[in-house]
């Protein structure tokens, strides 16, 4: 990073556009970079005016339109550092944006670069051709293990072991310095060291925030998921996928999952799962919360929730019902000034080229209203269709849900109830077991039995008796476009309970 912005100002580009939220780690990136070059470097801020950052003289210049005047003063060979500026370029003063063309195009032979330093992407048309954009990056593991060393030694500590420090840093990917360094702080104030865990815990918290990106902490394993076996023995073969065994052995790292099927099938369980396969962070996107109001913060949101997909990685990056969050991109020119189809051409597009250890887990219940674009070989590595379970899953489903409430299988016959709930899906399953927990505990609190939960099949309207067309529909667009994620089997109908 240092090196591009450095090779930008040697070039004579006439403006520079960081973006990050982290100033103090970009000023000091700024410090160096002038020393290098020996160039003068001033800060200014609407609080402070313009500062020079050597003798510390501060020059009132506390408006804007003033402080491009100022530039204009200063010496030759010199990079001035605007803090914040971005946010009156929001809703821009013709005036203000005359004025900063006219510095750019005397800057330029004056070896002056006006550096923009906010945290979001916020550019008029009218400068979008004369200003460069650089994010920057969040910091990497080397970065990440200064502070960690900082912290050590303000805090006494004994220095942490090679794996150890490993799994520290690895916890920390994805923070910005100065969350990593209050993350390790209160892990010390907490356990008198630093522990991955309290990292992780913080990093989950940070990553909240925005409300975009959410890390899942998951217990499910693919023994948790009834059935499904060939998704999961896909699963399997990749799962030392983001081992160094297998970049050394040359396999392409995989791209990501496209999941489609009816509510309540397991898609969502698999998407928890396939992270405890990889042994990798699950991030969850929110994707309808990409999209915002102000003009360039739908796509300002998207680069940040791809940076900090890159900054954690390798992690599963897990989008539910995609479909929901993409569904305008197609209408998106008469509806949002073409936002959504921007903001979907860029996702789609770094899923195509990105080079990180980003696996992407799409799930999805109706597959007509996902552009045409995501389903092309190449955005995933595959896609599957998840039908309703079979005889043989509904069973196991029910010994799973049966131990997931603290009931022994045994003690219930899972062949008969296997028969007697077809056309259930793997959620309903849940739901009449739990009702008839219901029912017992109301009845004296003794456990539930066979007819308890016969009793409650008599009233249950299974949802593929409600959407029966949408269902045919489904089935008859996967047959030959999606891969099977069941082994095709003979489906024994007969919905009988025999108690």
């Amino acid at each position: 990073m240092k090196s591009n912005i450095t090779n930008y100002i040697r070039a004579g580009y006439p403006a520079l556009y960081l973006v990050s939220p982290e100033e103090q780690r970009v000023e000091a990136e700024m410090h160096q970079i002038a020393q290098n070059l020996n160039y003068h470097l001033h800060f200014w801020s609407v609080v402070d005016g313009l500062v020079d950052s050597k003798t510390g003289q501060s020059r009132q210049a506390n408006d804007p339109l003033e402080a491009l005047i100022a530039i204009q003063d200063l010496k030759e060979k010199s990079i001035i550092l605007l803090r914040d500026f971005h946010l009156f370029l929001q809703d821009p003063n013709p005036i203000l944006i005359r004025q900063l063309k006219d510095v750019l195009q005397t800057a330029k032979t004056k070896n002056k670069t006006p550096i923009i330093l906010g945290c979001r992407l916020c550019l008029p048309p009218e400068l979008e051709r004369d200003i460069t954009v650089i994010e920057f990056a969040l910091p990497g593991k080397a970065e990440l293990l200064a502070v960690l060393g900082g912290i050590i030694e303000s805090a006494e500590l004994k220095a942490v072991d090679g794996e150890q420090r490993d799994k520290i840093l690895d916890a920390a990917s994805g923070l910005t310095t100065i969350e990593a360094e209050n993350a390790f702080a209160l892990s010390v104030v907490e356990s008198k060291s630093i522990t991955p865990e309290v990292v992780a815990r913080e990093k989950a918290q940070a990553v909240k925030k925005n409300g975009i990106l959410e890390i899942i902490e998951t217990k499910e394993s693919l023994e948790s998921i009834g059935g499904l076996d060939v998704l999961k023995e896909w699963l399997l073969k990749r799962r030392h996928a983001f081992s160094q065994r297998a970049i050394d052995y040359g396999l392409p790292t995989p791209k990501g999952l496209l999941i489609i099927g009816l509510p309540g099938t397991g898609k969502s369980l698999t998407a928890k799962a396939t992270a405890k396969v990889f042994g990798v962070p699950l991030l969850k996107l929110d994707a309808g919360r990409i999209f915002a109001g102000l003009v360039g913060q739908s796509e300002s949101n998207l680069r940040a929730v791809i940076q900090t997909a890159e900054a954690i990685a390798p992690c599963c990056l897990w989008i539910d019902e995609v479909e929901k969050g993409f569904a305008g991109s197609k209408s998106s020119g008469s509806t949002d000034g073409g936002t959504s189809s921007r903001v979907f051409g860029s996702f789609i597009s770094w899923m195509q080229e990105k080079k990180a250890p980003v696996f992407v887990v799409a799930t999805a219940n109706d597959v007509s209203q996902l552009p045409p674009e995501m389903l092309r070989k190449g955005r995933f590595d595959e896609l599957y269709f998840v039908d309703l379970p079979n005889q043989q899953e509904r069973q196991a489903i029910w010994e799973i849900q049966i131990g997931k409430y603290g009931r022994d299988a045994k003690d219930f016959d899972t062949v008969q109830l296997a028969k007697a709930t077809e056309g259930l899906t793997g959620s309903e399953i849940e739901n009449a077991f739990v009702e008839a927990l219901y029912l017992a505990f109301g009845a004296g609190e003794k456990e539930p039995t066979d007819l308890d939960i016969a009793g409650v099949l008599t009233e249950f309207v299974p949802l593929s008796k409600l959407m029966a067309e949408q269902i045919a529909s489904l089935k008859s667009w996967a047959k030959g476009r999606a891969r099977l994620a069941t082994s095709i089997g003979i489906e024994k109908s007969g919905r009988k309970m025999v108690v």
